[in-house]
């Protein structure tokens, strides 16, 4: 925990010290009381300042990307955050000439690192944090990717009358599939098998 040790006439002017150095509101720090002023001989002479400590609460988004930026250092590769609101909770994107190791195969590293970061955030949050992690659209072009898959295996069992097993997908991926064929009047989808190995079938109703 970030701790801070500040003192002022008062304990309110002790603590706005302390707020202005860090530059953030009230609501953020612990307040812990060390010493409380006095006002000495005649008001003057062995006067003593309140003495207080600040103890920074942590900011769930401040400590996700802190993290992420240590795994990048270690890494030694040069990664730009950019964070923005979505419905799903906070997207972090990452961007830079790298890109390529953090997204792994099918996104399977971009999907563990956004689970790690997840448990960070999370550690510090009072209610459940969402925060997704993205590689310049990757997620985006991905989704493009299934979805296409998904109508192209469709006609494929359309013509062949026999199912197809797709490859091992995580649930969001699988969402994908069986969205994109949801309202299809022929073919129905479903999921079976075990994580880490379970599969989206798609097959005629």
């Amino acid at each position: 925990m970030k701790k801070i040790v500040v003192t002022g006439k008062t304990i309110e002017d002790a603590v706005k010290s302390g707020l202005s150095q860090w530059q953030v509101s009230e609501d953020r720090v612990h307040v812990h009381i060390l010493e409380q002023p006095s006002r000495g001989l005649f008001g003057i002479f062995g006067s003593k300042e309140a003495k207080v400590e600040l103890e920074l609460i942590p900011d769930p988004l401040e400590e996700a990307i802190l993290f992420l930026q240590d795994i990048f250092k270690t890494m030694q590769i040069s990664i730009t955050i950019d964070q923005q609101k979505s419905r799903e909770g906070i997207l972090l994107n990452l961007s830079g000439p790298e890109l390529g190791i953090l997204i792994g195969k099918r996104g399977q590293t971009l999907d563990a690192l956004q689970y790690l970061v997840n448990i960070v955030a999370n550690r510090y949050a009072n209610s459940h944090f969402r925060i997704i992690l993205d590689a310049e659209q990757f997620r985006e072009r991905r989704k493009k990717t299934l979805e296409e898959l998904a109508v192209r295996l469709a006609n494929r069992v359309l013509k062949s009358k026999k199912e197809v097993i797709l490859e091992p997908m995580n649930s969001q991926e699988r969402k994908i599939i069986h969205a994109e064929l949801q309202g299809h009047p022929v073919i129905k989808t479903y999921s079976k098998g075990e994580e880490p190995n379970r599969r989206v079938v798609i097959a005629l109703k």
